[in-house]
């Protein structure tokens, strides 16, 4: 059951929260230079956090209950990262700290859209198994 749809959504969550917010900077500074989220150790081990979920649902197939659990864990985490951007982003006036917002500060929302889908294919799995028990 691993080659279902939702495991190509959580494969695709793994790669935006592990390895794309490596790559992408978040934003930049007045001075002009990237901020990565290697430079901050939070957002480094929320982001490892997400990915690991991720990892761990993808494998938990089998229990079709407790990978729902993990994609809901992982957007509630998510969520937390989104908040703690738009915080930082918002939080200093006349543009102290954040200058320019990068694509970085988006892939918590890219990873919320692909955990619900993810979620949706899950609860369809879990009603056609239903479904199937409720015939015999």
């Amino acid at each position: 059951m691993i080659q279902r749809i939702q495991t190509i959504y959580l494969a695709l969550a793994f790669i935006v929260s592990g390895v794309l917010s490596l790559v992408f900077p978040l934003w930049k500074d007045f001075k002009g230079m990237d901020y990565f989220v290697g430079q901050n150790t939070w957002y480094t081990l929320l982001f490892g956090l997400a990915a690991a979920l991720s990892i761990i649902s993808i494998f938990s197939y089998k229990k079709r209950q407790t990978q729902f659990v993990y994609n809901r864990l992982n957007m509630i985490l998510n969520f937390i990262l989104l908040g703690l951007f738009v915080y930082q982003s918002l939080n200093l006036s006349g543009e102290t700290l954040v200058s320019e917002k990068g694509i970085g500060m988006f892939l918590p929302i890219i990873s919320i859209i692909l955990l619900v889908l993810a979620n949706k294919a899950i609860k369809k799995d879990e009603d056609l198994v239903k479904s199937a028990d409720r015939i015999r």
